[in-house]
């Protein structure tokens, strides 16, 4: 009597699936954006959202406006864009900071915001930028600023 064997394939192991989007925290979104630009404005990104995070540590990372990276601290303070030929940071009350070290250099004509455009040759001045952050955080603290959904119930220690 012949014995019958099921010969089954291999089985091979799952693809990772992606997480939707709309199940992503606001971290992962900004992750993903980094990931997907691949180049020198993943590298930016990442570089001056690493100064944001060494500033505040306490920083609320926000997805907006279908697909902007932002970061509050009782209200919002910075938003950073890539665009084609550069990423953007601008920051919500510049026309408000004193920008000692002349870091801004768009947005003169706006009545309330100021912003850093950043091309591929550009170095940030670390220094220079921490202080601008720091001079962001210090705004929002002493001045009543829209809260947004994700920052209305942080105090600052």
């Amino acid at each position: 009597m012949a014995v019958k064997t099921s010969r089954k394939s291999p089985v091979k192991p799952r693809k990772a699936v992606a997480k939707p989007s709309h199940l992503m925290s606001a971290s992962e979104r900004i992750d993903k954006r980094i990931a997907e630009l691949g180049d020198w404005r993943g590298e930016r990104l990442a570089e001056i959202r690493k100064l944001i995070h060494e500033v505040d540590p306490a920083v609320i990372e926000e997805w907006k406006w279908m697909g902007t990276p932002v970061w509050s601290h009782e209200g919002m303070y910075a938003l950073a864009n890539a665009h084609k030929g550069k990423v953007k940071l601008t920051f919500f009350h510049g026309a408000q900071l004193t920008d000692p070290n002349k870091l801004f250099n768009a947005g003169f004509g706006g009545g309330k915001w100021r912003a850093i455009d950043l091309r591929a040759e550009d170095k940030i001045d670390k220094t220079a930028l921490k202080a601008l952050l720091r001079e962001a955080l210090d705004y929002n603290a002493k001045h009543l600023v829209p809260k947004s959904k994700g920052s209305r119930n942080l105090k600052r220690a």
